[in-house]
C-alpha cells in the first residue's frame, strides 16, 4: 500500500501454518465534530487585543465599545504549536462569534465558555495559515472586532498509520478498523480523538490500544450487515509524542457484507458455517494434534491466499515441514495460524487432529477442484469473516494476535 497504508496487505509466503511462533502484534470512535452554535474558530500564542477596532453599526447606544477582544497567538505568530495555543478571551464584554479559517477555507469548530472565552474542539493542521475573527459585545449591545492570522509549525519528525481495511473494500461482520503507527505513541489520547468514526444505521464504535503503536476500532458485537462506516484519519498536526507529528488527512469507508461466522468443533472435527445464524455447510476438518493444538476464540480472516508456502522454521518447528504448495489459505493470527486447504491429511479430516496448530479442509495439490470442501470455502469467505474454535486443549488466543479483539468482554475492551 502507499500512505492510505494498510496493514496485512501482503505477507512473507513462509509466515504462515502452525500457531506458536512469535505471538507479535498485528498491526479511528463514532462522532462528528460539532460547530457550536454561536461559535467556530481557531487560533495560537502571543495575544492580540482591541477595544472596538471593528463597525459599531446597529449598536445599542453610541460611543465606543468596553468590550476587548484577546487573540492568541498574536498577529502574524510564525511556528505556532498546533495544540493548545489558540485561544480567543473577552473582558468587559461577551463574545459572540469567532471564526477561525486555513488557507481553504475550512472552519475549524470550537466552543464558547461562559460567554468569555473560546476554544477549538480539534488541533490544528501542521505548516498552515489560520485567520482569526472574533467579536464581542459589551452590556450596552456595542460590538468589538478584532483580526488576526498565525501560521503553525513544520515538524521536523513525522508518524503515519498504516490501516486496514482497504477504503472502498466490503468486509466480514468481525472486521475492526485497525491502525498500526510508524513511531510509538505516547499521547494516546490526542491520537484517539484524531480518528473519527461514523457508521450508517448508527452504532457505537470504541477503540482500543494495543500497545503504543497499534490502534483498533470496533462496536460492542459483530457488525450488522449491511452497515456503511467511514473512518476520518485527521491525525495531521497531531503530537503523538514529543517533537513527532502526524502528517495523514484521510477518510476511509468500507462496508460489511453479509453475516458469515464459521465454528469449528475441535472435539468433532467438523466446522459449521453459518450465515445469518443459519447454518448453510458442515465441514469435515483437522485441526492441532497433542502438543500443537488450535487456539480457542474467535479469529478473523485477515488474509487470503490461493496458494503459499508453509515452512516450520519461520514458526520455530524447525523442519518438521515445508510445504511450498498449500492451497486455499486463510491468515487467522499473525503468529502463523491458517484455516486452509490440506492435500496431505489422509482420512483425518472429520476423525482427529493432525495438524501443526492450523485449522485443515480436504482439497487436491494445486487446489483446480472447486468442490472439495477447502476450495467451497475459501471461495465463499472474505477478510473480516470470523472462524471460532472451541473444544481445543489451547487456551484462547490472544486479542492482539491477528484481528481478534472479540475475545475481551465490551466492559474491558473500553478500558
Amino acid at each position: 500500500m502507499n500512505v492510505r497504508p494498510i496493514w496485512g496487505a501482503s505477507v512473507d509466503a513462509r509466515r504462515h501454518g502452525a500457531r506458536r511462533g512469535s505471538r507479535g502484534l498485528l498491526a479511528l470512535v463514532s462522532g462528528v465534530l460539532v460547530l457550536a452554535v454561536t461559535a467556530c474558530g481557531g487560533g495560537d500564542s502571543g495575544g492580540a487585543s482591541s477595544a472596538g477596532k471593528g463597525k459599531n453599526a446597529g449598536e445599542a447606544g453610541s460611543g465606543q465599545s468596553q468590550a476587548v477582544v484577546t487573540i492568541a497567538p498574536k498577529d502574524g505568530a510564525k511556528s505556532v504549536d498546533t495544540s493548545g495555543a489558540l485561544k480567543v478571551s473577552a473582558s468587559k464584554g461577551t463574545l459572540t462569534q469567532v471564526v477561525v479559517k486555513d488557507a481553504k477555507g475550512g472552519v475549524i469548530p470550537g466552543r464558547i465558555t461562559g460567554g468569555t472565552s473560546w476554544t477549538p474542539e480539534t488541533h490544528l493542521a501542521a505548516s498552515t495559515k489560520y485567520t482569526v475573527h472574533a467579536v464581542a459585545k459589551d452590556s450596552a449591545g456595542r460590538q468589538a472586532a478584532e483580526d488576526s492570522s498565525f501560521t503553525t509549525l513544520t515538524p521536523k519528525n513525522t508518524f503515519v498509520g498504516y490501516f486496514t481495511p482497504e477504503d472502498g473494500s466490503t468486509v466480514g461482520v468481525g472486521m475492526p478498523f485497525s491502525v498500526r503507527f510508524t513511531r510509538g505513541i505516547t499521547h494516546p489520547d490526542a491520537v484517539k480523538r484524531a480518528v473519527r468514526i461514523t457508521t450508517e444505521p448508527a452504532v457505537d464504535v470504541q477503540g482500543h490500544w494495543f500497545g503504543n503503536d497499534r490502534l483498533d476500532f470496533r462496536p460492542e458485537h459483530y457488525w450488522k450487515a449491511g452497515t456503511k462506516v467511514t473512518v476520518k484519519l485527521n491525525l495531521d498536526g497531531v503530537e503523538g509524542r514529543p517533537g513527532v507529528y502526524g502528517k495523514q488527512t484521510k477518510t476511509v469507508s468500507f462496508t460489511i457484507g453479509r453475516n458469515q461466522v464459521s465454528v469449528v468443533d475441535a472435539a468433532k472435527h467438523t466446522m459449521k458455517v453459518t450465515q445469518d445464524g443459519k447454518v448453510v455447510k458442515t465441514i469435515p476438518v483437522t485441526t492441532g494434534k497433542p502438543g500443537y493444538d488450535t487456539w480457542n476464540g474467535r479469529m478473523v480472516i485477515s488474509e487470503k491466499l490461493t496458494v503459499t508456502r508453509m515452512n516450520g522454521e519461520t514458526v520455530g518447528y524447525g523442519g518438521e515441514y515445508d510445504i511450498k504448495d498449500v492451497p486455499h489459505a486463510m491468515r487467522l493470527t499473525t503468529s502463523g495460524t491458517f484455516i486452509h486447504g490440506n492435500y496431505w491429511g489422509g482420512g483425518a479430516f472429520g476423525n482427529y487432529n493432525a495438524s501443526h496448530g492450523c485449522v485443515g479442509l480436504r482439497d487436491v495439490r494445486g487446489g483446480y477442484d472447486s468442490g472439495v470442501p477447502a476450495a467451497w470455502f475459501f471461495n465463499h469467505s472474505m477478510i473480516g469473516d470470523v472462524v471460532e474454535v472451541r473444544n481445543s486443549h489451547d487456551r484462547t488466543v490472544a486479542p492482539d494476535n491477528g484481528l481478534n479483539g472479540w475475545n475481551m468482554s465490551w466492559e474491558q475492551w473500553k478500558a
